[in-house]
């Protein structure tokens, strides 16, 4: 059975790959002439063009949260959290709290 299935799959991939390097027909066509493409040229710009101020990038760092933002992002997150917990129960999947009254519950 597998010599029935290898020699199946060797017709195939001839009838589908041409032959490769010198085992090509003599009638095949000759490859086209292709022009010469023009290269492609990037122009320069002057360094002082290329560098950002300050004034110019709207967050420098925007790693640096103030206290109030924090708090919004807290906040943000807890209560992406909840809607999670409540969509998953729709599904019938329970995603209660990890902790009650300080005491790890387990599943």
């Amino acid at each position: 059975m597998r010599k029935t299935i290898r020699t199946i799959f060797e017709s195939l991939l001839r009838l589908l790959l041409p032959a490769g390097g010198r085992h090509r027909s003599a009638d095949a066509p000759p490859t086209p002439e292709l022009p010469d493409t023009p290269t492609l040229t990037i122009p320069r710009v002057p360094a002082e063009q290329r560098l950002l101020r300050g004034e110019d990038v709207a967050f420098l760092r925007p790693y640096i949260l103030t206290p109030e933002e924090r708090q919004e992002r807290q906040e943000r997150r807890l209560q992406r959290g909840r809607r999670r917990a409540l969509w998953l129960a729709t599904y019938g999947v329970e995603a209660g709290p990890r902790w009650i009254h300080g005491v790890e519950v387990g599943c």
